[in-house]
């Protein structure tokens, strides 16, 4: 089973408005309301396939309860923290070509209480749950360094801990040599503090994480694919060209499509495979997490798949 940590959820509102501009105003009937969060989207995509996912985190209010009714319709399991004031929304408006705008809510405060209690929970969550997944940015309610302090005690119990999030975060984190980390290229250029122009730098740099201990570092780099580092070889991810609905949450797809294969126990290029599958063929949705499982297997057919050594 898979735990996945989400510290910072959300409702997430889509609207579509192809020819939005800013001082405008518009109707649309294309629009949905769903939980989001970038744990909750891992957690879709496992569910997608079946597999158990239970999501923790801190939730409030009206919005909180309709995260945990949404969950539960769609069978994820939950055990959330109940803290004071609003689950934050995230409001995004689809434009043209996959483009948005997004408004994202700060989200209500958390006490130290709140903090201990989720610890509490998480030590007793970790002894039914193979993987832990970290997800998500933490916002300015919570520590920077919880992530690291969750990936040591995981660690502890022998659990193998997916990471995937960025800024200071990752940093913290990172120290701790989680199993996996999955960045996107702005993320990785934020980690190492200078920009990267090259695909050899990608790769520069992928290297310089995998020697320092990671077993796995996945950097997805949008429709040209992803390259990954694994046991000292190069894994260059190639994806088909698809149409492009919403960009947002692709990466998270690919984190929860690679735990699905790791829970299958299925080998580690074919795990790739699936995991660049689930990202491309989320693109093509509305929802972040979601996708058409027949898309899914025609996309898994059209990856090519270059492994060479470091």
């Amino acid at each position: 089973m898979a735990l996945v940590l989400d510290l910072n959820p959300s409702i997430d509102r889509w609207y579509k408005v192809d020819d939005f501009k800013v001082y405008g105003s518009y109707k649309t009937r294309d629009f949905s309301v769903t939980p989001g969060g970038e744990g909750i989207n891992v957690a879709k995509v496992i569910r997608e396939f079946y597999d158990s996912v239970t999501v923790a985190g801190f939730i409030g209010g009206e919005g909180g309860r309709y995260i945990e009714r949404e969950l539960d319709r769609v069978g994820i399991g939950h055990r959330f923290i109940q803290v004071k004031g609003e689950t934050r929304n995230v409001i995004r408006i689809l434009g043209m070509d996959g483009r948005y705008t997004e408004i994202e809510e700060e989200g209500g405060s958390l006490s130290i209480d709140d903090v201990i209690s989720f610890y509490e929970l998480y030590k007793e969550l970790i002894l039914d749950h193979d993987i832990i997944c970290a997800c998500g940015h933490l916002g300015s309610r919570l520590p920077q360094d919880i992530y690291r302090d969750l990936i040591v005690l995981a660690k502890e119990y022998g659990r193998k801990v997916f990471l995937n999030t960025s800024g200071e975060a990752l940093k913290l984190a990172v120290e701790a040599l989680p199993f996996f980390i999955r960045l996107n290229k702005y993320e990785l250029e934020e980690y190492i503090g200078c920009t990267i122009d090259s695909e050899r730098e990608i790769i520069q740099a992928g290297k310089y994480l995998s020697d320092d201990g990671i077993e796995v570092v996945l950097i997805s780099l949008g429709e040209e694919g992803a390259i990954a580092f694994y046991d000292g070889y190069i894994y260059r991810i190639r994806v088909p060209r698809v149409e492009v609905t919403n960009p947002s949450g692709a990466g998270d797809s690919m984190v929860g499509g690679f735990i699905s294969a790791i829970l299958r126990k299925y080998d580690f290029e074919f795990a790739l495979r699936m995991a660049a599958a689930c990202g491309t063929a989320n693109v093509m949705e509305i929802e972040p997490g979601r996708f058409d499982m027949a898309n899914m297997k025609r996309i898994m057919n059209d990856i090519t798949i270059t492994k060479s050594s470091f």
